[in-house]
């Protein structure tokens, strides 16, 4: 096994599931549903699902919540906001924002696995404003045009 961070988690309600890993080498933990009854996220509308877990992420470290690809790809629901970002100074409870993709409404039971979460460093910027920037190959080319010539 890797070199593993401690990340603390705290229960907000007693059917509140630990987030864990699928397999040995996942890098994103499971995230579970933690609701008192089952939640339908109706065809094109968004709905936030509680797991009922509140976390803090060691200082220098993100929480980036993805999609589960069975639930993206089978029943077409995803994270509205593509990468939810879990900062480390945030101690409420996880929220996962799933929107609908589907033609149908989907209902999540508690318990269900909803999403995933990398715990991943970042880099902090110290943005400093400038007249010019360097010159590159690329230029200001943007949208599709890398390896055209």
């Amino acid at each position: 096994m890797m070199n593993a961070v401690k990340v603390r988690f705290k229960k907000l309600n007693a059917g509140a599931k630990m987030p864990d890993y699928g397999t040995e080498y996942a890098a994103g933990a499971d995230l579970y549903a933690c609701m008192e009854e089952p939640l339908t996220i109706k065809a094109g509308t968004t709905e936030f699902v509680h797991t009922g877990i509140a976390m803090e992420i060691p200082e220098g470290l993100v929480g980036l919540i993805y999609a589960r690809s069975g639930l993206a790809c089978k029943r077409g629901v995803a994270p509205a906001n593509k990468v939810g970002v879990i900062d480390s100074d945030y101690r409420g409870e996880i929220m996962v924002a799933l929107y609908n993709h589907s033609q149908e409404d989907v209902t999540l039971e508690s318990g269900e696995r909803v999403a995933q979460m990398v715990i991943t460093p970042y880099v902090f910027a110290e943005y400093e404003e400038s007249d010019e920037l360097q010159d590159s190959v690329r230029g200001a080319r943007g949208f599709g045009s890398t390896g055209m010539k």
